[in-house]
């Protein structure tokens, strides 16, 4: 009998997943073991984790992995890839870690056109943390810091880093996927090949944001929180190929 699924080999076979149900993170995490593995990059890959939910990754794979302060990723993967430029070197961050609390590091790891990647998880909320207000959370939604919804005039709309990242000189590669169906996953799993190639052609830094859900702080099942990603985050963060320095 033919194969058609498997755990990739990157998985720890002895652990039991401690996301919550209907998390997307535990999708991204087999997406990327398999990217790793069908390019034979296993044994050369180096993952530099956020904090949060994020950083709950380091439980489950099997290869090389570290986790930064709070923010710095890029920062700790620029110093990695700069030491061992053989290695492949991303980053795996949330909204908090990326967008918020490491906003600075981030931009100037892209503005300098590091020679790493990517992989945002923008879920729109804090997870780990408490459920508070991301820079992605959306226009009108409740978290634990905006009772009343986000709004406009008050905390400002909700940050579109695919396009941030594309207008800088340094970045090579940035594209925005969604997590909710299976034609969106395998377009992530692409995705994420795609900015593994740049890298490794040292064309500079690559991105790649991917639509969560969460929900656990969205407060809703994990098919009501698929359909929110549909229904309300893919026409706030429309999805597509935002720069291709290979094309």
């Amino acid at each position: 009998m033919e194969k058609i699924y498997g755990r990739t080999k990157t998985i720890q076979e002895d652990k039991v997943s401690g996301f919550c149900p209907g998390c997307m993170h535990s999708t991204v995490i087999k997406l990327i073991g398999e990217v790793l593995e069908e390019m034979d990059l296993v044994d050369r890959a180096a993952c530099v984790l956020g904090i949060g939910c994020c950083g709950l990754h380091m439980d489950y794979i099997a290869y090389d992995n570290t986790t930064a302060p709070h923010g710095r990723a890029c920062a700790v993967a620029t110093g990695m890839k700069r030491s061992n430029p053989d290695i492949l070197v991303f980053t795996y961050q949330g909204d908090g870690d990326f967008a918020s609390i490491g906003l600075a590091e981030s931009i100037s790891a892209a503005n300098r056109g590091e020679n790493i990647t990517v992989i945002f998880i923008n879920n729109g909320i804090y997870g780990m943390t408490g459920g508070q207000m991301a820079p992605t959370t959306l226009v009108g939604q409740k978290t634990t810091t905006t009772r009343q919804g986000r709004s406009l005039s008050n905390e400002g709309g909700p940050v579109r880093l695919a396009e941030i990242m594309a207008q800088l000189e340094g970045v090579a590669y940035a594209e925005r996927c969604a997590l909710d169906s299976v034609k969106h996953v395998r377009a992530a799993k692409k995705a994420m090949r795609k900015a593994f190639e740049v890298q490794l052609d040292g064309l500079g830094f690559g991105f790649v944001e991917l639509l969560s859900g969460c929900p656990t702080n969205w407060h809703l099942d994990p098919v009501a929180a698929n359909k929110r990603i549909a229904e309300a985050m893919i026409p706030v963060f429309p999805l597509g190929v935002f720069k291709d320095a290979t094309a």
